[in-house]
């Protein structure tokens, strides 16, 4: 008897010790995956990595290093301390560099190539690494792309650009009938406006950069539409159902496409996170259904060893 019980005593710290696994939810963009602490060293370290506390610092020194990229294009502050700003150019680019050599050792060359986010973090923090000098010159105003990192590393700033990533191909639908009406409108135009204003409508890419202006509503009405109209009266025929399709219409269009995606994006994170929950539940109840079982096959056996001692 007592040994059933030192057994039972046992197999239930087991099971204490497996309902203690620890369960690391680590958030990616709009998505999660779940990562297993006991995975090793490099899993630790990704962990690590993706903790709050150092994607906050890590949007900390992106944000100081905006800070400085800017003052560095101010005379006045350039000229008495150029150096200190140079100084703490390079300290930021020096913790870019480690976080990201950090990264690729946790996540491994595949895994870490294999994430979108991560290749642009490598390539926007590769080119401030090429010597800025002879015929590279150019690529030292190239290191303001550093501080598009904010969006990597930014959880909402990551959903905002999938978002617009799965709005392409609605928006090159609209942008394919915006050209469509654009060239429909320039022949027009051409032929009708060209002889007497060649400046604005000699052509047709003279006629679809006017068209453009007029769409931007820049300078339109006083700048271009109304000497029209002291030589045609009845060009607003032409001219206002063209910027009521052009500029408010096709607007709108985008601004739906994006707003739609958006939410798309939404719902598929909620969806992909309540799928996990339900795995993770699951799992608890599989586990709990097993401990349950152990739990009675124990007291079976209790229960026939106190028969035998009586």
């Amino acid at each position: 008897m007592v040994n059933a019980i030192k057994s039972l005593h046992r197999r239930s710290a087991l099971c204490g010790k497996s309902d203690t696994k620890q369960n690391v939810n680590v958030k990616e963009g709009g998505g999660s995956m779940t990562a297993w602490v006991n995975q090793g060293w490099r899993e630790m370290l990704y962990l690590w990595l993706e903790q709050r506390s150092v994607q906050r610092f890590v949007i900390t020194v992106i944000v100081i290093n905006a800070i400085t990229l800017g003052l560095e294009t101010e005379p006045r502050v350039k000229e008495p301390y150029g150096e200190i700003l140079l100084f703490i150019d390079r300290l930021c680019l020096t913790i870019f560099v480690i976080e990201l050599t950090l990264a690729m050792i946790a996540m491994g060359p595949r895994r870490f190539f294999g994430d979108p986010w991560r290749v642009f973090d490598f390539i926007v923090v590769g080119i401030a690494l090429i010597p800025a000098s002879g015929p590279f010159a150019v690529l030292r105003s190239l290191r303001v792309l550093r501080i598009l990192r904010l969006a990597s590393a930014s959880p909402r700033m990551r959903a905002v650009v999938a978002s617009l990533l799965t709005a392409i191909p609605g928006l090159s639908a609209i942008f394919a009938l915006l050209l469509l009406i654009f060239y429909v409108a320039a022949v027009m135009s051409t032929k009708l406006f060209g002889a007497t204003f060649p400046e604005w409508f000699g052509s047709i890419g003279a006629s679809m950069f006017t068209l453009f202006q007029i769409m931007t509503l820049e300078s339109w009405a006083m700048g271009i539409v109304r000497p029209i109209l002291e030589e045609y009266p009845f060009a607003w025929v032409f001219f206002v159902p063209f910027i009521v399709v052009a500029t408010f219409t096709m607007l709108n269009l985008f601004i739906a496409v994006i707003v739609e995606a958006m939410q798309k994006q939404s719902k598929d994170a909620q969806a992909g996170q309540l799928r996990e929950i339900e795995a993770i539940a699951e799992e608890k109840e599989s586990e709990l259904h097993r401990d349950i079982d152990l739990l009675r096959h124990e007291i079976r056996e209790l229960k026939g060893l106190l028969a035998q001692k009586l």
